[in-house]
């Protein structure tokens, strides 16, 4: 990778674990950006899909092994559901083949429901996600909008416009003349959750009214 052209990133990693900065004050290099540090919202995630199904007692987590910090993720994600009496089950997908036999072991564990792990490659697969769980009837909740937009259950995570307006104010800083080491990384703090109704219809849930309040957005 090049050291010298400048670059402004979006992360849910920690930047300096995964080594794109010496310091999230002072990033040293030629890199600087914004970084979601997502390992909260993963419990929080949990936390939510866990007041929608009361009654489960068996949840699983699909995390990409290839992601920097899974290990991480997945080692909060199990806390968290010790603290919330649930068993959780740790299914593991880095490719498009991973995806459909983690799918297949969801229905051998009967699990009722499943929290996907925040990673690029998830992302980019948020429809193909999102079809998979409706035809199985597995209530899911991920990072972005985009996975409820396109039939969902539930989202909770940062705002990509917000995200994204961060790095176009970084990046015109740069072209003014700034230097990305001297740029200190900026953390998101925005979120939203989002629920899809017509998604909760087909599976036959009924979304508490307390967790209706708190969605930014509702997809009817």
């Amino acid at each position: 990778a090049t050291t010298t052209i400048p670059i402004v990133f979006i992360t849910g990693a920690d930047p300096v674990q995964v080594g794109f900065v010496a310091s999230l004050n002072r990033p040293g290099g030629n890199l600087t950006g914004v970084a979601s540090l997502d390992t909260e919202l993963g419990r929080k995630r949990l936390q939510l899909l866990h007041e929608l199904l009361p009654k489960a007692g068996t949840i699983a987590a699909l995390v990409n092994p290839t992601f920097p910090r899974s290990d991480i993720q997945a080692r909060d994600l199990q806390a968290a559901a010790s603290t919330l009496g649930l068993r959780l089950h740790i299914l593991h997908a880095s490719t498009v083949r991973d995806i459909n036999t983690a799918f297949a072991t969801l229905a051998r564990l009967q699990a009722s429901g499943l929290v996907i792990g925040n990673d690029p490659f998830f992302t980019s697969w948020s429809e193909q996600l999102a079809a998979l769980a409706l035809r199985d009837a597995v209530p899911a909740i991920y990072e972005f909008r985009a996975f409820v937009a396109a039939g969902g259950l539930m989202s909770y995570g940062p705002r990509i416009a917000d995200l994204y307006r961060l790095v176009g104010v970084y990046t015109g800083r740069i072209l003014k003349g700034e230097k990305p080491a001297d740029l200190p990384v900026q953390q998101s703090t925005s979120v939203e959750l989002i629920i899809n109704l017509k998604t909760a219809k087909a599976l036959g849930l009924t979304v508490p009214l307390p967790l209706l309040g708190r969605a930014d957005e509702v997809i009817e």
